[in-house]
């Protein structure tokens, strides 16, 4: 069944006001997806006579809910706010997008500097949290909570297939627009909403976000130690987070690493074409709080044991880091 039958005081309605006090919103909606969150919104609130400023490595969802809804994209080079404005000073007052940790590489947007280019000039902003929400912030909240911006920006979009480890987006946003919002949204319209027992495990893991500070402690812990000892290896890495990238370049380059990882019992995320440019593929680790200092220590002696075998110090990031 369609979410536009539920009403008030359905469970997907009690998750959606809890999610709201924990972010500091008034409202949000509860979506089968991040990609049908970020798509519907950009349905619903953009058109073809909106320009979009996008930061250029933001998700493949809100690329395409651009694409969907007709308005034309304006890409600013990534976490450069000063290209954002001079942009918004040549097309006029538009959307802005872009994630606050981003999902490839693991660095954090410039979130003050880019909102308040976004307020300045007039602009609805549009925040996705997918890689933040559960593990940064207070209690939890996000990036945004974090900064004190919550008052600032528009929406907070979010996969919550990540820290919450379920099947489900959200759009946290003003009480008015949750309103209307299931009556314009295609995805709300025409997919079935989530099932009772998707909706109670999702409420189930807030709590347990809301309440584990320990958590986060452990995976900031974890994702320090990893990130400063594949920089010491010599590996050029941008990550700010638990999200950490191996930068191979060429696809085969990135085949390689990944052979000879799992060679030794090591598995990430690869990513290629059509999630990265064909010449700057990579591999992705996902820090978790629950990995212990040996575990990691272990993939961090592989990484080394293999630098000459995979090419390391000839692919073009580690090229780069030495012109640094």
């Amino acid at each position: 069944m369609s979410a536009v039958f539920m009403h008030e005081g359905s469970e997907k309605h009690c998750f959606e006001q809890a999610v709201a006090e924990f972010t500091g919103f008034e409202s949000s909606v509860l979506c089968q997806s991040g990609w049908a969150a970020n798509v519907g919104l950009m349905q619903v609130i953009a058109d073809p006579a909106t320009p979009v400023y996008i930061d250029f490595f933001t998700h493949m969802s809100l690329w395409e809910g651009v694409k969907i809804s007709g308005a034309t994209p304006y890409a600013f080079r990534h976490n450069e706010p000063a290209h954002l404005e001079r942009l918004i000073n040549e097309r006029g007052q538009g959307i802005v997008l872009l994630d606050s940790l981003y999902s490839t590489n693991g660095d954090i947007a410039p979130l003050l500097d880019i909102i308040d280019i976004a307020n300045r000039y007039g602009c609805i902003s549009v925040i996705d949290e997918s890689h933040s929400i559960g593990t940064h912030g207070p209690h939890g909240a996000g990036l945004v909570a974090s900064l004190d911006l919550t008052d600032k920006v528009d929406f907070i979009t979010a996969s919550l297939a990540k820290a919450f480890a379920g099947r489900a987006g959200i759009i946290i946003c003003s009480r008015k627009f949750a309103k209307y919002y299931p009556f314009l949204a295609f995805p709300a319209i025409f997919s079935s909403a989530l099932l009772s027992y998707e909706i109670a495990g999702l409420q189930a893991t807030l709590e347990v976000i809301k309440k584990d500070d320990y958590r986060r402690v452990n995976l900031h812990h974890n994702a320090e130690f990893f990130r400063n000892g594949i920089r010491n290896l010599g590996y050029n890495i941008s990550s700010q987070s638990q999200v950490i990238a191996l930068e191979g370049g060429l696809e085969s380059d990135t085949e390689l690493l990944r052979d000879a990882l799992e060679e030794r019992g090591v598995f990430g995320s690869v990513f290629m074409a059509p999630a990265t440019p064909k010449t700057r593929s990579l591999m992705r680790f996902s820090l978790h709080s629950g990995l212990e200092k040996p575990q990691l220590q272990y993939v961090l002696d592989v990484c080394e044991a293999i630098r000459d075998e995979i090419g390391m110090w000839n692919w073009k990031s580690t090229r780069r880091k030495k012109n640094e």
